[in-house]
């Protein structure tokens, strides 16, 4: 302890190095260390401690210090006290007698305490990934301005995998990305490693997301080869000081392509043996590797169904092979079939549900959000609490491949909160859909949430300021699938700009409210994937002569010249069955379903009366207007927080707010023109004619929109 002091007191004369000044151009994201006012950073430690010589512990401490440095604007600390940080068996952190055994292994404490005098914050954990989401927690509070004195903190994540899945490919293209091409340099890999890397793992420690699949479920399978393990395994050196773990989508077919077998049938022992081989291989080379991701019998990928397996099969060949090695699969059930189903919705459920307790130790089945395909608003999948035998991960996508893109401000904070929170019913009332996917509702030892990232090449990396929110929001929420999305988007922009009350109160006030804007502009009262085709970019419900039944956006709204909606009741598809009694007696009944969701289960007459007397024709033409004003009324907020916003970022976002107002106005006139012409309704009175004729929105034709 002698020492300890000893050391102290040494640091605290010792002046920290600034960072470089950097642009305000999104780069810094929610890592912005400017100074702090002169009070504020008075009161900051003077000094970081960590006596032990491990890569993540230096790492915290690094960040600590960067931190510090860029709040007292490169000025030598003045303050009375010092952040000593390490894990439960470092003889310092160990003489403070913590109570550190309910923490898990990713779990961190954060205490006051008196060291010979002087005023020491603790940062401790059992492992060193907690010490580092410690600093991260610890450097949130000065950047927030809030209380450092008095500290008695403890958290812990309640999702063991909190996972990012790149859909990014090998040429460093992006399947729905927006921002840039991939940041995965794969051409220059192994050898020259971009230091954007390190920033990519910061950001994402500072979350706590602790996984991250390099490449695209619609894998290609010379991402198992020998050069690119290699470069995988180059990216994994860089991420694991963050405590981020490495994985990889697989191709289901990779024994025909790459072993030379005749069959990827996963209960041939030749199959199994390639599997287990090339598991070996890849653990030689990175051998903290997490394991498979696998897109199967979607879309045109192969998968065990080729083979008249099940899923399980599938899944459970892979599981075999990286078990040895502490491995996991993370296998999608994201399915459906390739002829005329009766109902996409219930594809997912129909071919997984039987297969419940079937799947080995280490593999969790990973569901989307919703039944269909990221809709701007979906009621959550069947799925969830109906495998209780089965480990659940969620699957949310960050980036916004039906929400307007990267234009759009469109905050997914209470999109992923409004699934976590679903009561589905599976062992009574209480049983949300959080409880299934952290393990609790079942005891499942496994459990994980994922989302599709939206990060790019973009000096911004997400394609705008304002989504960088959203990479922020699956973080927050993948830590505690209970958190308040409010209070995450009032951290984020304080954080991302400033604290100030004045400024972060609209900006909340705005971000809470775009996402029902969008889905009023794009898909109301329940209706889905009314976008146009292949690039998803812009209106197409006229669309309906494309190969596939379901991927007609008249196969979802089914308007005619009685109603529209899917009648997924008793009556049409029955897809309600899918759910736990109570949930399908709701979803059943038009009158308790609720107006968002009304169009997704029921097929209604255009006359219907809605809940403030209104036909439903009338009501769907108002909440088109009300998405537009949404809109609108954004675009004041913003300009009345310019004050408080770098010329760089605001300009960004105003220009960017206009884009969404006139696409949003595009939405509007484009979908009452077309179900107008379908209704034979008249507009109702005071209502705004859609801008050009039906034929000309047709027309719209958009050839190389991005992330097709």
């Amino acid at each position: 302890m002698r020492r300890l002091i000893a050391l102290m007191a040494a640091l605290f004369s010792v002046a920290l190095t600034a960072p470089p000044a950097l642009a305000e151009d999104g780069y810094d994201l929610w890592l912005r260390y400017r100074p702090l006012p002169a009070a504020q950073s008075a009161a900051l430690p003077a000094a970081v401690l960590a006596g032990e010589q491990d890569p993540t512990i230096r790492a915290a401490a690094q960040e600590l210090e960067r931190a510090l440095a860029g709040y007292r604007g490169g000025q030598a600390g003045s303050g009375q006290g010092a952040i000593l940080l390490g894990t439960a068996s470092a003889p310092q952190i160990a003489a403070q007698r913590l109570p550190l055994s309910g923490l898990g292994e990713e779990g961190y404490l954060l205490r006051s305490v008196t060291v010979g005098g002087k005023p020491v914050t603790v940062i401790a954990a059992n492992r060193p990934a907690g010490v580092l989401y410690g600093a991260y927690a610890l450097i949130r509070r000065m950047q927030l301005g809030q209380p450092l004195a008095g500290l008695d903190i403890t958290d812990r994540p309640k999702v063991k995998l909190r996972i990012l899945n790149h859909w990014d490919n090998l040429d460093r293209s992006v399947e729905r990305g927006y921002s840039g091409q991939s940041i995965w340099d794969w051409w220059r890999l192994p050898d020259a490693k971009d230091p954007r890397y390190i920033d990519y793992a910061r950001a994402n420690a500072s979350l706590g997301i602790n996984g991250t699949v390099l490449n695209n479920v619609n894998a290609k399978a010379e991402s198992l080869t020998a050069p690119y393990i290699a470069k995988a395994a180059a990216v994994a050196d860089t991420l694991r000081p963050y405590g981020i773990k490495v994985y990889l989508s697989a191709r289901f077919s990779a024994p025909i392509e790459l072993g030379g077998l005749k069959t990827a049938d996963p209960l041939d022992p030749a199959v199994r043996a390639w599997w287990k081989a090339k598991a070996d291989e890849i653990y030689r080379t990175i051998p903290d590797f997490g394991g498979f991701l696998v897109k199967a019998n979607s879309e045109g990928q192969p998968g065990p169904r080729d083979y008249h397996r099940t899923h399980a099969d599938g899944a459970n060949a892979l599981a075999a092979a990286v078990a040895p090695h502490g491995g996991i699969v993370m296998w999608r059930a994201f399915v459906y079939a390739e002829t005329d189903p009766e109902d996409r919705a219930k594809q997912a459920y129909t071919e997984f549900k039987p297969v419940d307790g079937k799947f080995a130790d280490n593999v969790l089945v990973q569901v989307k959000n919703g039944a269909i395909d990221f809709q701007p608003r979906e009621p959550f999948h069947p799925l969830f609490g109906a495998m209780p035998k089965t480990p659940m991960m969620v699957e949310f996508q960050i980036t916004k491949e039906y929400l307007g893109f990267s234009t759009h401000l469109v905050y997914l904070g209470g999109l992923f909160a409004e699934t976590l929170e679903a009561d589905t019913f599976a062992k009574g009332r209480g049983s949300s859909v959080a409880k299934v996917i952290d393990g609790s509702l079942d005891n499942h030892r496994m459990s994980g949430i994922a989302g599709v990232a939206n990060i790019g090449s973009d000096r911004n990396w997400s394609g705008s300021v304002f989504d960088q929110a959203n990479w922020y929001a699956f973080g927050r929420l993948a830590w505690n699938p209970n958190a308040d999305p409010r209070a995450v988007a009032g951290e984020w922009a304080g954080l991302t700009f400033t604290p100030d009350p004045a400024f972060v109160q609209p900006t909340v006030q705005m971000m809470m409210a775009s996402r029902q804007a969008a889905v009023d502009y794009m898909t109301p009262l329940g209706l889905a994937h009314l976008m146009a085709t292949g690039h998803h970019y812009g209106p197409g419900p006229w669309v309906s002569d494309l190969a596939r039944p379901e991927w007609n956006p008249t196969y979802y709204h089914r308007a005619d010249a009685k109603g529209i909606g899917f009648d997924r009741t008793r009556t049409g598809s029955n897809a309600v069955a899918q759910y736990a009694p109570p949930v399908a007696r709701r979803f059943a009944d038009p009158d308790k379903t609720g107006e968002d969701l009304l169009l997704w289960f029921h097929h209604v007459s255009w006359d219907r009366r809605m809940a403030d007397g209104s036909t439903l024709w009338d009501t769907l033409v108002r909440r088109y207007d009300r998405g537009v004003a949404g809109v609108a009324t954004m675009r004041r907020q913003w300009d009345a927080l310019r004050p408080y916003v770098d010329a760089e970022r605001w300009e960004h976002t105003a220009s960017f707010l206009a884009v969404q107002q006139r696409e949003a106005q595009w939405w509007r006139d484009a979908s009452i023109a077309y179900f107008r012409s379908i209704s034979g309704r008249p507009l109702p009175a005071g209502v705004a004619e859609p801008a050009h004729p039906l034929d000309w929105y047709k027309a719209q034709s958009f050839p190389f929109a991005p992330g097709n």
